[in-house]
């Protein structure tokens, strides 16, 4: 029988499904604000409005990468501060 891990499904969702459903709502906020007449304030203050959350999801996988290199960094100077302490 075929078995996906919860971590593969949780992993391939968020970083690829996700950001392709993020896509297509940009596409529906630029076919909302074409197909209303909204101009270049109103197609302004739809994608303002309506991609906030989108560009938090952007943000947050920013700082996700920025914390595990951070982390990486304190725990090889770490490492090496302890071994230098033994020598």
């Amino acid at each position: 029988m075929f078995a996906i891990a919860a971590s593969t499904v949780t992993s391939w969702g968020l970083y690829v499904l996700l950001p392709i459903f993020i896509a297509f709502l940009f596409f529906i906020m630029w076919d909302i604000s074409k197909k209303s007449d909204a101009g270049r304030a109103g197609t302004f203050w739809i994608f303002l409005a309506l991609g906030a959350g989108s560009v938090g999801f952007i943000l947050k996988i920013i700082m996700e990468v920025a914390f595990k290199k951070m982390v990486n960094l304190i725990s090889h100077f770490y490492h090496y501060s302890l071994i230098s302490l033994k020598t």
